[in-house]
This record gives structure tokens, sequence and C-alpha cells, in this order.
């Protein structure tokens, strides 16, 4: 998307929403925060190609025009904000009926597929306070792991120390398409595009533990449609 010229000279409704979020970043920014995401440092680990500097104009720039609040440490939607989910989502419907094909090189990034799939671990249903699902990549030599505890998950680079309960083995790609709804988790293990070991407390209820990008189903939608 290119550079939004503020005003356009068009008294329109369209335009003024265009002042406020008519700008990729900003857009990115929302997702974000409408899927959980609330500090400032964990905006700028999933959005790895917008520099700190910028994040921080683009939040200035919301929160002037109240989409966005300092709560404390964090950041929040207003009302305002909130008021933009449909919209937000609706491009990622349109998205996903119009655009969204097969991934070109340079967006399949194994960090961040990690750090996306770790905001929607979900342990609950588990017994014990700590968790830890390693993940590894075929064809990506950097070992990651989500390590829930207590509740909170987080992402490590290095061994954190604790047992393991599940090792999940992929290629970077196959996992960014059950991330996204592509291709069914079961469908991808029995391929074995991709593989699980572990205890089968986690194994057996691993698609409830780890629930896929909140995208998926308009993504999953259109790969169900009739061509």
């Amino acid at each position: 998307m290119g550079r939004h010229d503020p005003g356009a000279g068009q008294y329109c409704p369209i335009s003024r929403a265009l002042d406020v979020v008519g700008e990729r970043w900003s857009l990115l920014i929302l997702r974000d925060m409408m899927t959980g995401t609330t500090r400032f440092n964990d905006l700028a680990r999933g959005l790895p190609g917008l520099s700190r500097s910028l994040l921080t104009k683009r939040l200035r720039h919301l929160e002037r025009f109240g989409v966005v609040e300092r709560s404390g440490t964090r950041y929040v939607l207003t009302a305002s904000g909130r008021a933009l989910e449909p919209v937000v989502f609706g491009l990622a419907q349109w998205g996903a009926d119009w655009t969204f094909g097969d991934p070109r090189p340079e967006e399949l990034d194994a960090q961040l597929l990690v750090w996306w799939m770790h905001t929607r671990v979900d342990t609950s249903g588990l017994a014990g306070e700590r968790h830890v699902l390693h993940v590894r990549f075929a064809d990506d030599a950097r070992r990651f792991w989500i390590l829930v505890d207590h509740g909170t998950p987080s992402v490590c680079v290095s061994d954190p120390g604790f047992p393991v309960d599940v090792t999940i083995s992929s290629d970077v790609a196959s996992l960014y398409a059950v991330w996204l709804g592509r291709l069914p988790l079961p469908v991808a293990l029995r391929s074995g595009r991709v593989q699980v070991e572990g205890a089968t407390t986690v194994t057996r209820r691993l698609d409830e533990v780890l629930q896929l990008s909140p995208v998926a189903p308009f993504v999953a939608a259109m790969r169900a449609t009739p061509a």
C-alpha cells in the first residue's frame, strides 16, 4: 500500500477513515492488538519489518485519533478501535477469497510463525502448571521452544531446561499452511509433512492446545469452496 495523502481533498467519510487507518502498518498493528497483543515489545516482535521508531510513530498516530490508548505499560483498543474489528477481519476474508495463494519465499519467516503460534497456545485443559512445546524445522537450523508457565506463554530460542511435552517437526511452509488453515492438521500428519512426538495427553489434543490463526477459518472456508 502506498503512502496515504491525508485528506486527499475530499470531504467523505471513507477519506476521513483512511486518514486514520489507511496505511499498511496501522492495520497490522490493529490486527495484532485485536488478537491480544498489548505491549510495545510484543508488537515489535510480531511485526519484524517495522522499525521500533516507526511503530512508536504509528501508535502515537492511533492514540491521537482515539483508536488506541495507553493503560500503564499496555496499549489497548478504545471503543473506536474495537469497532474496526469487522473491517480488519473483513479484509482477512476478502484476502482469503481473492488474493491468498502460495507463499512467496520472503514471507516464510520461521521465527515469526512460532511467535504467532505461541499467542494461540491453550494448555488450560492439561494437568500441571508448566508445559513445553519444541518446534523443529527441517529447512531452518534454528530451534524454538514455546514455554507455557502458569498460563503465560513465551518463546525461547534456547532450551529452557524443562521436560518437553511435545515436539513438532515440519518444514516452514507446511507448518505455515497448517497454521493458516490451508492444510488440515490431520492431513499434514498422515502425509508426514508435520510430525509430532511426545506425551499422548498433549498429542491427542494438539488441535485444542495449538489453536490456529484467527484468520484460518476464512482460509479454510475458501479451501472448501468448490471451484
